[in-house]
């Protein structure tokens, strides 16, 4: 009797865990399902994980998951959590289906997002703008002072053997101070950068812009100017505009020709306002003294591009936001901008199309 008794509780134990466990799974399957295109971040992850709002699938790698694998999984997802290498077009709407209600994207930039795709078929977009300012500006200024002060330069002559004796004009840069810092694109990152140049003693902060920005301007006492003035004036050029058909390729061999053979460019936005072949141009014959690059096209830049070949030019591999701090920041946001979309409440951050 005893023993019988105890088989048919653990026969009850049995059944009472599988019909939990049962249970789980059918709210599993009733809970919004999410692809996360990349080993994001931990603190993103970690409020997907513990939201108990969705399930997710993730390409857990730290390279970009391939185009025929990604049309793959997001077929019908309802949320997709994405970074800026991944295209976002018709093709993968088509491959994703009805279901998908929202994109969350970690960056600032969508120029990876077809947006008159996402808004013809009432998908919402998050975005991660702000999180990143400081990690910006902060990476903006250390690659116009390493440009200017010729570092990259300085650090080679010193570990190959070219440091001899103390010359007088051996590597010379650029100051900041008394200098003219032209801005393309004044917005929160603009602003920051300038908040930073300050303290070098910088004269005279000038930018240029869609439309005059005063609230803007008006905290680092800068002049709005024409695109012209701009090349003229500017003793450090810093791009931070976004990547627009209106923008594409404006930095090219007329405005270069028109900069001083002293000046410093430095573009941290997107590879695309750069004409490469004209920056290459102007490099290579002294029509401007030196450019610093944290963004290319193609992203990566091949090694053989023929802007490696130039002392003058500093390029590094798209790193501005690549601080701890931030990078969990914007994985956080995009986090949450995705679980509000799927329940259908603002988002902290969400481009409206």
């Amino acid at each position: 009797m005893w023993s019988s008794r105890v088989a048919v509780q653990r026969l009850q134990r049995i059944a009472a865990a599988q019909l939990t466990v049962s249970t789980m799974h059918r709210a599993q399957s009733t809970l919004p399902r999410v692809y996360v295109t990349r080993s994001m971040p931990p603190d993103g992850l970690d409020i997907l994980r513990k939201s108990g709002q969705v399930q997710f699938e993730m390409w857990d790698s730290d390279d970009p998951v391939p185009r025929a694998e990604l049309l793959k999984r997001v077929k019908g997802v309802d949320g997709l959590f994405c970074v800026l290498t991944e295209k976002i077009d018709a093709d993968l709407l088509d491959a994703a289906g009805p279901n998908l209600r929202v994109v969350s994207t970690m960056s600032v930039g969508y120029d990876h997002l077809s947006l008159d795709e996402l808004k013809k078929r009432g998908i919402r977009v998050g975005y991660t703008p702000d999180v990143l300012t400081d990690a910006v500006a902060e990476l903006t200024v250390a690659l116009l002072l390493c440009t200017s002060r010729r570092l990259v330069e300085a650090t080679h002559e010193a570990k190959t053997g070219g440091w001899g004796t103390w010359r007088t004009l051996w590597l010379c840069g650029y100051e900041l101070a008394n200098s003219t810092v032209g801005i393309m694109g004044l917005g929160r990152i603009g602003l920051a950068i300038a908040e930073r140049l300050k303290p070098f003693k910088v004269k005279k902060f000038i930018y240029s812009d869609v439309t005059p920005r005063p609230e803007l301007a008006n905290q680092i006492q800068a002049e709005y100017v024409s695109m012209d003035e701009l090349a003229k004036q500017s003793d450090f050029l810093a791009v931070c505009c976004a990547l627009t058909p209106e923008t594409q390729g404006i930095c090219n061999k007329e405005l270069f020709s028109k900069m001083k053979d002293t000046s410093i460019f430095i573009n941290t936005s997107r590879g695309g306002v750069v004409n490469q072949e004209d920056l290459y141009e102007a490099l290579s014959t002294g029509q401007i003294a030196a450019a610093g690059l944290d963004v290319t096209v193609p992203e990566p830049l091949p090694t053989s591009h023929p802007l490696f070949t130039l002392k003058n030019c500093v390029i590094l591999p798209h790193v501005a936001s690549a601080s701890f701090t931030t990078r969990n920041a914007m994985s956080s946001l995009a986090a949450n901008n995705l679980l509000a979309g799927l329940r259908g409440d603002p988002m902290e951050k969400e481009l409206q199309l």
